[in-house]
């Protein structure tokens, strides 16, 4: 059985609302054409579906534990941008460079 965000993530990825998200998993089953299927298929209106699709991302997430670790960091990335919130998520940054997070900017920005 997967764990309960695993489900949650599901849910997320049978709306195909979560694009980020969408996409780590896409790019991830692409060698698999049974799980590519099954990620296609997920939809809200038939749980069955997004059991599988949980079911098959616990599986990859125990075989790839950095895929598991990226799931759960883009999952939280689209959770907080669902409320609301304006999330940025900076990776490996070149000495000197400059990162600009902004919300609900109005009027001119010069940098």
């Amino acid at each position: 059985m997967p764990e309960p965000i695993l489900t949650a993530v599901a849910t997320a990825l049978a709306t195909k609302a979560a694009t980020g998200l969408y996409d780590l998993v896409k790019r991830k089953f692409s060698g698999n054409s049974k799980a590519t299927a099954e990620l296609e298929a997920a939809t809200p209106d038939n749980p069955a579906t997004v059991t599988a699709l949980a079911e098959r991302l616990d599986e990859a997430s125990r075989q790839d534990p950095e895929f598991g670790a990226a799931l759960r960091t883009e999952f939280e990335v689209h959770q907080e941008a669902r409320s609301g919130g304006v999330t940025n998520h900076v990776g490996t940054v070149a000495e000197g460079a400059k990162v600009v997070q902004l919300r609900d900017v109005q009027g001119n920005i010069s940098l």
